[in-house]
């Protein structure tokens, strides 16, 4: 579980690296926005993906 989480915040400070530098103040807050948008994209495609 610390490995898939360890890996969709990796992710998540890749994509806020590009709209915030990483030095600044708030860069912690939009990571995580960024993993819950990321975690809601999952969780969309794979109940879109599972309806008969």
């Amino acid at each position: 579980m610390g490995l898939l989480l360890r890996g969709l915040l990796v992710a998540a400070g890749a994509i806020a690296a590009l709209f915030v530098a990483r030095d600044a103040p708030n860069f912690a807050v939009v990571e995580g926005m960024v993993a819950v948008v990321i975690i809601a994209a999952i969780v969309l495609a794979l109940a879109l993906t599972r309806k008969k």
